[in-house]
């Protein structure tokens, strides 16, 4: 059996420009994509907190280190700039590895310009609580 795990993480991301003319897609700095490796063309979740939508789109590369989030074409009727979104991509892992407990997804906070905000080193960190009952 796969399991869908979290992936990749941009969280609390600022929309910076919603393009409703565009084909379609969310433009991303491609600094941030490869900070939690996120590859372009790859289908993202998005939730935006600060109205509740939620999408699936594809992520497409802005420049480098540009800061942008930008919402594409339909995308862009579900949000504006300003608006702070989570970008979330996932992976699918065999039952065992995921049980394993090992994987950790890339998660990047971002604050409203789309800077990294100081993440805990590993040792800083808390360790996950994972109850997952044997099957």
């Amino acid at each position: 059996m796969k399991i869908e795990m979290l992936k990749s993480k941009l969280h609390q991301a600022c929309v910076t420009q919603a393009d409703l003319n565009y084909e379609g897609s969310l433009g991303i700095d491609v600094e941030l994509m490869e900070a939690v490796g996120l590859l372009p063309n790859e289908k993202v979740l998005v939730a935006n907190i600060s109205n509740g939508h939620r999408f699936e789109t594809y992520a497409i590369p802005e420049p480098f280190g540009s800061r942008k989030i930008v919402l594409n074409g339909a995308a862009a009727r579900l949000g504006r700039a300003g608006d702070r979104v989570i970008i979330m991509s996932f992976a699918w892992l065999d039952e065992a590895e995921a049980r394993q407990g090992r994987h950790r997804p890339r998660v990047l906070r971002l604050d409203q310009s789309n800077a990294p905000v100081h993440q805990p080193t590993a040792a800083e960190a808390p360790k996950p609580i994972v109850s997952i009952p044997e099957a």
